[in-house]
């Protein structure tokens, strides 16, 4: 036990005593989980000779190699990255070009960009400003390498083709009036583009500056409909290759249709990729797995033979939204979030990337004693992750989504809170439920177990702490509750005697409350006598440094002091991750920031020996593992 002493005394309870006078001076990224599957295409890509690959989640883009699994990052975007492509030239190897989202409207820095960079180096070769005024949904190079489409988010859905190294912009104009999913060049030209989207597709021409289309003719095949088409590929002897919606493929040259290729997938043909040295095509789609069927199918080059691959990821659904081709393999990128290699020859699927679906990840718990964290999500599932070898090691799908975690004294039992106000709590050896009890129908906002084990608290948004005596056994009996609570809670971190709570609150109170009656504590002298197991809390003068200057009070979401009570780190609205010293008691207090997450930060914590931190994302569905320097 220690003493820290600003403006009054506080006290954190503490076995780390190695770790008194080591200050963290910095926080390296380290690795990212999360692929960026929900609402983006054609976004992961094999780099050198299949060596590593490049995908992106969040703000940040990610090469990873394959053989050693080390992440390395691009991180020069300020907000969310909707596209990525890379350059097929040799004369520009591992030439990377990504567009995020953004808003003309605000300032500078952060309108829609265009980033090309150097995908071994991380050096920014080219910033593209544009006009597109919701964000950049597409990119792509030419046959030479020379030149790069965009495609704009904004009502027009303006395509545009920029001369990148030079940033300059060569054609613009509008691309329809309804949705553009996909914009590619032809692989061997630089005029001529393909855009498909809500029941369309146009065949372009850039002559000077100067752009033309001739939209599909879809008269010569019989009974042929326009379809709303959604991913683009390319053959010899001016071959299009377009995917629907349908799960047809339709077959045009030049800019007629010549054929269909009826139910290539039983669901959305969502993305399609043509391989440039031997002409195959791989299709991606939303499919049942069936012995005959799978979600990713190799084509010929006609595209009238094929192979299906079932991706083995346990879904009665897999739904597909990136493809690309290696060397004897296919690398396939879910809408779930996860990048799976399949061996053309064996079949055989490898999980390489596993991140957590659409929803937003508010739920985060580390380890008492070993190097494992607890995420839990909207998306209805907790997640458990390995810190040193990087890996999901376990996953619970719960029905309902889920809003917070918290891991037991002994690490033997882990409780989950709901965003339907049950609270479930699970074994660890072998994640069976122990108990589960429903006394809320607001969401669970925290959940903590007292350090000896004996206490349950949960925090909900009814602005109420509800305790239950563990040692009375399943059956959750609600023995006290919290009462006078103003607001919906926020955080909550238990006294090291297991006597007292210190509840923070939407109100922004922070208030201290008697274990288990629930009686609020009043006595400042007391509650300056109290030793705190954790803190987690965003307010109070101990922390009053971590708030900017003019910020709005809902600016910081989340805190925490490291074991050894020297640090704090903190998650904001602005995507940022914070490093102060601890306690933090001048306003506006010097400190490093970390960018990579692209919307608000929602929960935030060191491991249980200050080693790393882990950050999850809002929007951005992303979990962070930074390294302690």
């Amino acid at each position: 036990m220690f003493k820290l002493v600003p403006s009054h005394v506080l006290k954190l309870h503490t076995s780390y005593v190695s770790y008194f006078s080591l200050y963290f001076q910095e926080l390296v990224l380290e690795h990212v989980f999360g692929y960026r599957g929900f609402d983006c295409r054609n976004n992961l890509h094999y780099l050198n000779d299949g060596a590593d690959i490049i995908f992106h989640t969040a703000a940040a883009a990610m090469v990873q190699s394959l053989s050693t699994g080390t992440q390395s990052f691009y991180l020069e975007h300020t907000d969310d990255i909707l596209c990525l492509t890379v350059n097929q030239h040799p004369k520009y190897k591992n030439v990377i070009a990504t567009g995020q989202i953004g808003n003309v409207a605000d300032p500078a820095g952060t309108t829609p960009s265009i980033h090309v960079w150097d995908a071994m180096g991380k050096q920014t070769l080219s910033i593209l400003r544009c006009s597109h005024t919701k964000g950049v949904s597409y990119v792509n190079f030419s046959a030479t390498g020379k030149l790069l489409l965009s495609l704009g988010v904004d009502p027009e859905h303006t395509i545009t083709v920029w001369r990148w190294q030079e940033g300059a912009r060569v054609a613009s104009k509008g691309g329809h009036a309804d949705r553009i999913f996909v914009v590619e060049f032809r692989p061997d030209s630089d005029s001529q583009f393909v855009s498909v989207g809500i029941k369309h597709i146009k065949f372009w021409t850039l002559a000077g500056g100067a752009l033309m289309y001739k939209k599909g003719a879809i008269c010569s095949v019989e009974d042929a409909r326009m379809q709303t088409m959604l991913s683009v590929a390319f053959g010899a002897n001016n071959l299009t290759f377009t995917g629907a919606i349908n799960g047809a493929v339709y077959v045009w040259r030049d800019h007629v249709l010549i054929r269909v290729v009826a139910k290539a997938h039983t669901g959305p043909v969502f993305t399609m990729y043509t391989t440039l040295r031997d002409g195959l095509i791989v299709t991606g789609g939303k499919e049942r797995p069936t012995k005959e069927g799978g979600a990713v199918k190799l084509w010929d080059q006609e595209m009238k033979r094929c192979r299906a691959f079932q991706l083995e990821t346990g879904q009665l659904v897999e739904c597909v939204r990136s493809v690309c081709r290696g060397k004897g393999k296919i690398l396939v990128g879910t809408k779930d979030g996860e990048i799976i290699e399949v061996g053309e020859k064996n079949a055989a699927s490898n999980i390489l990337i596993n991140g957590h679906m659409e929803g937003e990840i508010w739920g985060l718990a580390t380890h008492p004693s070993k190097d494992m964290f607890i995420s839990a999500s909207d998306d209805g599932t907790i997640r458990i992750w390995d810190l040193v070898d990087k890996k999901l090691l376990n996953k619970v799908s719960l029905g309902h989504g889920a809003k917070c975690a918290g891991y037991s004294s002994d690490g033997e039992m882990v409780a989950v809170g709901m965003k339907n106000g049950e609270f479930i709590i699970f074994l660890m050896n072998s994640l069976k439920v122990w108990g589960k009890k429903r006394d809320r129908s607001a969401a669970i906002q925290d959940i903590r177990f007292s350090p000896d084990s004996r206490f349950l608290g949960v925090g909900s948004a009814e602005s109420t702490v509800d305790f239950y005596d563990l040692t009375l056994g399943t059956s959750l009996n609600r023995i006290g509750y919290c009462t006078d609570i103003p607001s919906f809670v926020i955080q909550m971190d238990f006294a090291a005697d297991s006597k007292y709570i210190e509840v923070s609150t939407g109100a922004y109170k922070r208030q201290v409350h008697e274990v288990p009656t629930g009686k609020v504590v009043t006595e400042q002298s007391l509650i300056d006598r109290i030793t705190w197991a954790t803190w987690t809390s965003i307010l109070g003068d101990e922390v009053i440094g971590i708030w900017p200057r003019n910020a709005d009070k809902a600016a910081v979401n989340c805190a925490c002091v490291s074991h050894a009570g020297l640090n704090i780190v903190t998650g904001d609205d602005f995507g940022l991750v914070k490093l102060f010293d601890f306690p933090c008691t001048e306003k506006c207090a010097k400190h490093k920031r970390y960018f990579g997450h692209s919307a608000h930060v929602t929960n935030i914590r060191f491991s249980y020996d200050d080693k790393y931190v882990i950050s999850t994302g809002g929007d951005d569905c992303s979990v962070f593992v930074w390294k302690c320097l």
